[in-house]
């Protein structure tokens, strides 16, 4: 039986020393390789904002390299929360 493909929204806050490292390049060359749509934001509080939407196994996948270690920086911890896809997103931006 095949997995079925829905759409989701995965928002990510990322903890650690992720701002100034190369993070949000890094994912979003992660996210373009899944074709994934969203963007990569630095927040006033240290944290990076990843939203992402597409199938949701592309998600996952983006979720458990954001927590994988590969990622430059240091990554302390990934919080997560999924919902429903928005749209009118295009392309995967660094904000």
């Amino acid at each position: 039986m095949a997995e079925q493909q829905d759409t989701t929204r995965l928002t990510a806050w990322v903890h650690g020393m992720v701002q100034g490292v190369g993070f949000r390049w890094w994912t979003r060359s992660r996210a373009l390789e899944l074709g994934l749509v969203g963007s990569a934001t630095n927040l006033a509080d240290g944290r990076v904002q990843v939203v992402a939407e597409g199938p949701k196994d592309d998600c996952e996948r983006l979720l458990e390299l954001l927590r994988s270690g590969e990622p430059p920086g240091r990554v302390d911890h990934v919080a997560e929360h999924w919902s429903e896809p928005k749209g009118g997103l295009s392309g995967f931006v660094e904000r």
